[in-house]
């Protein structure tokens, strides 16, 4: 089904602005009285602005900004199609402000020779005037301003923040000590070729109106007493399952994939939400909001920003002789980009690293580090008309869920995410090795991809600057559990690792030593090993968490590691690879740095620079 990314748009009529009202600021002083002693009287208003950042990455087609032909575009070569599109068709691959013409106010004073001139009844009625225009004037001007206010929210796109089913959806977040509670936000860049605008700049000129893919996500989380944030970027050729979602306005159900599927299709599974439950699935981390920007939108707020510096190791030009790359041409050292280059940068996957899209994940992670210093730099800009052009340039360029959909809002997130400082922002990838069902594409790497989730979950700052946090005891269920002898439970062998195979017999091993405590209905599962980095019991439903909890303490296994999940039918215990031999569970020290796979890059890291393929070189 083609579907649009804009949802609700369409023309408006013109909103009067508040300087079409007539004030001139050069009337007053910054009090906001009249600059030169007279007595004009106006109103001043404030614009309000949003912010926000995104950027895509299809890169496809020859556009402004350079394309691609239909060559395959994943880490590897390969090809694939989907709906008649080709899936790897790359398109990186691919002030002063106007013064208005209305009145100013006037108003009477004493003669200059002292006393009140002997009108009296005069002057009254001078002032009485005098203060019934100011009156209407500021009623004028906030009136405007309001107005003016919705114009900005009636410009925001908004969508329903997760379409799948309640039981998919990850647990809230947890409050503090303080009761503060971090906020996840999922950032999404869309490749949709649904206006004209986008489909001059994304190129591939057969797939337009089609269905659009979120070649950009990044997971972005501020911390509960806002002193960090972390950013996870998932590689747009993840290979992964995905949850049932329903579209909201056509009702279309999707149902869950059986087998693994490219993470991008997310997007056409009826909006950003099936993106959204397709990361808490993954996940289990709960979003709070996200934000989804298409290719105008990234050009938009990189004129409106004026500039993001970047930095190439080696003059780059990325275009060669099949029409693979974006068409993004610097010279080595730093450039500002901005518009279309900036949209290139994006893009950009040949000419960076080995070409493939883990490199363009870097080369995002460095402009958006830039960018963020760009806007805190130039964050007390005193120009209304530029104001005016950020607020009306980032209201127009994104699609957000309904808790973010009004400038107020999104005003609101604006300052909790200023509150930190470059220093303690990092940028990482989701750790990841090659398929095995397709050597082209990545999948997440089962043990450290799942720890850095978990960091994330508990709020741990990947930077490791945080504060010794104090661990809270996990509480007994407050369901009984059931006789011993009548609790089922499923031994699954879970000690395969990325180094070392599984341990055979572990399953069994482990279901015979429950018997013997008394679990008569523990049975192994003979299925294929899994891969769990340490050793967890999960359970369906509440109900039966009592009887998880009975498993783990006849177990010597931490109640920290009893679960709920709905991927479970009954108690399943998965004997995970920090139990690899003997018949007592002993926990080690849990590991809370950030997996060296995940490619940190520090936000106040000035001199990142992208390294430049040899094979996209100019002299």
């Amino acid at each position: 089904m083609a579907r649009s990314g804009v949802r609700g748009e369409g023309a408006r009529p013109r909103v009067r602005q508040a300087d079409d009202l007539g004030w001139d600021d050069s009337l007053y002083d910054e009090n906001g009285d009249p600059a030169d002693g007279g007595g004009a009287s106006g109103g001043r208003g404030g614009d309000a602005t949003g912010q926000g950042s995104g950027s895509t990455s299809r890169d496809s087609g020859s556009s402004g900004t350079g394309g691609d032909s239909a060559h395959a575009d994943g880490p590897g070569a390969g090809s694939d199609r989907r709906n008649g599109r080709p899936l790897d068709k790359d398109g990186d691959d691919a002030s002063a402000e106007p013064r208005g013409q209305g009145r100013h106010g006037g108003g009477g004073g004493r003669r200059r020779g002292g006393g009140d001139g002997g009108h009296p009844r005069r002057r009254r009625r001078i002032l009485r005037w005098s203060a019934s225009v100011l009156a209407l004037l500021i009623l004028g001007t906030a009136g405007a301003g309001y107005l003016y206010y919705q114009h900005l929210n009636n410009n925001i796109k908004k969508d329903d923040l997760n379409l799948g089913d309640e039981k998919d959806r990850a647990a809230k977040s947890k409050a503090n000590a303080a009761g503060q509670t971090p906020l996840n936000i999922l950032l999404i860049g869309s490749d949709a070729r649904d206006t004209k605008e986008n489909q001059s700049l994304g190129g591939a000129k057969d797939t337009f109106g089609g269905t659009p893919l979120a070649d950009v996500q990044m997971l972005l989380h501020l911390s509960a007493d806002r002193s960090n944030m972390s950013v996870i970027s998932m590689p747009r050729d993840t290979l992964l399952k995905m949850p049932k979602c329903t579209d909201p306005d056509t009702k279309k159900v999707y149902p869950a994939t059986v087998g693994l599927v490219m993470t991008n299709i997310s997007l056409g599974r009826g909006g950003p939400g099936c993106t959204v439950a397709t990361w808490e699935k993954l996940t289990k981390i709960h979003i709070d909001h996200f934000m989804k920007i298409d290719f105008s939108g990234v050009v938009s707020m990189a004129d409106a920003i004026g500039g993001v510096p970047v930095c190439v190791d080696a003059n780059i030009y990325s275009k060669d002789s099949q029409g693979h790359g974006s068409g993004l041409k610097l010279k080595k050292g730093t450039t500002p980009v901005k518009g279309t280059q900036a949209l290139a940068w994006l893009r950009t996957r040949y000419g960076f690293e080995d070409n493939t899209d883990i490199g363009r994940t870097k080369a995002q992670h460095q402009y958006m580090n830039s960018m963020v210093r760009q806007l805190r730099e130039n964050a007390t800009i005193s120009n209304p008309g530029k104001l005016r052009s950020l607020a009306e340039t980032a209201t127009k360029a994104l699609t957000v869920d309904k808790g973010l959909g009004s400038v107020l809002k999104l005003y609101d997130l604006g300052n909790e995410l200023k509150k930190v400082e470059p220093k303690r922002i990092t940028m990482t990838t989701m750790p990841w090795q090659w398929a095995v069902s397709d050597s082209n594409r990545v999948e997440p790497k089962p043990v450290e991809a799942e720890q850095l989730f978990r960091l994330v979950r508990e709020d741990i700052a990947l930077d490791g600057k945080d504060k010794k946090k104090t661990v809270t005891a996990v509480k007994a269920s407050t369901d009984p559990a059931a006789a011993d002898d009548q609790i089922g439970v499923t031994v699954q062998n879970g000690t395969r690792t990325a180094a070392l195979g599984p341990v055979g017999g572990r399953a069994r091993t482990v279901s015979q030593l429950l018997v013997g405590k008394g679990f008569t209905k523990a049975e192994a599962d003979s299925s294929a090993a899994t891969a769990e980095e340490t050793t967890v019991i999960r359970y369906p439903s509440a109900d039966l968490q009592g009887d998880a909890q009975a498993v783990a303490k006849a177990l010597g296994v931490p109640l920290s590691a009893v679960k709920k999940s709905t991927d479970v039918s009954g108690v399943t215990l998965v004997v995970g690879a920090d139990w690899r031999e003997g018949t007592a569970y002993k926990a080690k020290a849990q590991d809370n740095t950030t997996p060296e796979s995940a490619d940190v890059l520090n936000g106040a890291k000035t001199d990142a620079c992208m390294h430049v393929n040899k094979d996209y070189t100019w002299s």
